[in-house]
């Protein structure tokens, strides 16, 4: 492993499989590599397999036996924080030249979480069947994952997992901190800065200049949100180098990692070293207390619950609280905490968490390298204690996500208790309802609206079928009038998601949502609702009498999609707590093409 201040250790990331962590496998020789069935064919077909490759300059050794490693780029324009992997994927290339296989670069759809419209993860499931038929419908032997930007970690993952064969995964890494008037800041400051212009603290030119501020380098948001998030789980699930998941963006060590790991995928091919391995119901067990332990995003559960449908480990919502919920905060960094990615990097990173979680985790699970995750981080270190806590001395004594059910979330809801008002988590209050995203914005300024600081806000139509596409919405702003007098947080509940580097005392994901007829859909004005986190209840006060006499007369929305993916997004999206993925994307179909087109 290498660490921050210490110079990197080749012969520790030359990755030499131990014996004793995988038994079962053997070296593949030439002949069984997938890639042979294109590239090794005689007569006809082989001639054009190879002689249209052979037009980009490729010498005809490159065909004969050496392992083919696809390097799936999610660089685009449109997705600033990967605007930089096509300097990884030269990387990559070296890395994979190095250890004598054939690298080949590919593009799959890409999603920039800060532009597309309706919301990133309505196409979510979309990039991975790009991600899947790419890798299942092309001569690869392995594939190296490049992605940062929030959804396209999730997105490529489930692609590779539906066709398993040996992947490893390189992250983006996080941007620089951003300084702003002599502060350190980033992402999460977007939301306090935005009430504060809404309050007319700060003028729209000052808001303006802070956004050079922020974003200053290359690189997915600097704090805790979904794409350090996602980095982290990553690297928690074993799918990564150690280190993978806090390196910078801008640090020339981004690079070498990913140099290293182009190196590693050619190994993994030789062992046979596939994502069923590896992705186990302990490792995901890790990943959820890695989560819990760094704060990290509530967007964490739906992406790993969809990774596990598509590997066909069995997840559900329970595990998250019945694993993560007590597990102690360990890492001081925005948005539960003070500090940033970059800060967390320097203090020694996930490897560091992890050996101070060495007991909460299985720590023989197998990753990437062949070794276990607690040998990976056996010689971790802390360096910055401010920033990384020791195991008896954690920022927080439980800091996991908590999911919460009753009438108002028969199949669950989620909650995260490290960006909550501890006051809030028991909580009765009014319900002050706003029927979708349009009522909401057209009311949430409004001088008339009548709100109290005890209400509880509640947004419908957000879910996965209900946007569609479940966006980040379920952080609402306060009322106008409640925030001039001094209210920063109220209890708010909505069946969508919340980006990862808000805070607030919100529940998410709640199933089923308002859209497929969940109880949300029937919440009225002035509906009394009472929160329980510490017994794990969110209910509302109303009568089954009464909601059914409501259900007599409701009617879905009508969104007014009839064609294409969108269509079929609502028709075969699955409820939040089981992943939102589409139902006929379950499990994989594996690598094996049946049918040839010569």
């Amino acid at each position: 492993m290498f660490s921050f201040g210490r110079e990197i250790d080749a012969t520790k990331n030359s990755h030499i499989v131990d014996n004793i962590v995988i038994k079962k496998k053997k070296q593949k020789s030439m002949k069984e590599l997938r890639s042979q069935n294109w590239f090794g064919r005689k007569g006809k077909d082989g001639f054009i397999y190879r002689a249209w490759m052979k037009n980009q300059g490729i010498p005809d050794d490159a065909f004969r036996g050496k392992p083919v490693i696809g390097i799936c780029n999610t660089w685009s324009e449109l997705t600033p924080c990967n605007a930089h992997f096509r300097e990884l994927a030269e990387s990559v290339k070296r890395g994979v030249l190095e250890a004598g296989g054939f690298p080949l670069e590919f593009p799959v759809m890409s999603l920039g979480e800060t532009l597309i419209k309706p919301t990133a993860m309505l196409y979510r499931n979309l990039m991975s069947m790009d991600t899947e038929e790419s890798i299942r419908a092309n001569p690869l032997d392995g594939v190296v994952l490049l992605a940062g930007c929030d959804k396209t970690t999730p997105a490529t993952i489930m692609g590779a997992c539906s066709v398993d064969i040996p992947t490893i995964v390189v992250s983006g890494g996080p941007m620089l901190t951003g300084k702003y008037r002599g502060k350190d800041v980033g992402t999460s400051d977007v939301w306090r800065w935005n009430e504060q212009n809404r309050l007319g603290e700060i003028s729209d030119e000052e808001f303006r200049f802070a956004e050079g501020c922020m974003a200053r380098s290359r690189g997915h948001c600097a704090v805790m949100g979904t794409a350090s998030t996602m980095a982290c789980m990553v690297e928690s699930l074993g799918l990564s180098l150690p280190e993978n998941a806090a390196i910078p963006a801008a640090d020339s060590r981004r690079k070498v990692i990913s140099q290293l790991s182009g190196r590693r995928i050619v190994d993994m091919v030789k062992e046979d070293l596939c994502l069923s391995d590896i992705l186990t119901k302990e490792t995901f067990e890790n990943a959820i207390i890695l989560n819990a332990a760094i704060g990290g995003s509530t967007n964490f559960v739906v992406h790993l619950l969809a990774i596990a449908g598509r590997i066909g480990v069995d997840l559900t919502l329970d595990d998250f609280d019945r694993v993560g919920s007590q597990i102690p905060l360990m890492a001081n960094l925005q948005p539960s905490g003070k500090y940033f990615m970059e800060d967390f990097y320097y203090a020694g990173g996930l490897p560091a968490v992890i050996k101070q979680m060495d007991k909460d985790l299985h720590r023989d699970a197998i990753t990437v390298n062949g070794k276990s995750i607690g040998d990976n981080c056996a010689n971790a270190e802390i360096y910055n204690n401010e920033i990384i806590a020791q195991r008896d001395a954690p920022y927080q004594e439980a800091s996991g996500i908590a999911v919460v059910y009753g009438n108002l979330c028969q199949n669950g809801a989620i909650i995260k208790p490290s960006a909550a008002t501890a006051e809030l988590m028991v909580h009765t209050g009014k319900a002050l309802v706003f029927e979708n995203i349009e009522d909401y914005h057209a009311k949430i300024n409004d001088p008339s609206l009548e709100a109290e600081a005890t209400d509880i806000l509640v947004l419908k139509n957000v879910g996965p079928k209900g946007y569609p596409g479940m966006p980040e919405v379920g952080n609402m702003s306060v009322p106008k009038t409640l925030l001039e007098a001094g209210v920063t947080d109220m209890v708010r509940i909505s069946d969508g998601r919340m980006s990862g580097t808000a805070f607030g005392t919100v529940f998410l994901h709640v199933s089923p949502e308002s859209a497929a007829g969940g109880n949300l859909a029937l919440v009225q004005n002035g509906d009394i609702i009472e929160v329980d986190v510490p017994n794990r209840s969110l209910n509302l006060k109303v009568s089954d009498e009464v909601l059914a006499e409501r259900r007599k007369s409701w009617v879905p929305e009508d969104l007014g999609y009839d064609r294409g993916y969108v269509e079929m997004y609502i028709r075969d999206v699955e409820e939040s707590h089981l992943g939102a993925d589409l139902k006929f994307l379950k499990g994989k179909s594996g690598s094996e093409v049946t049918r040839d087109s010569h």
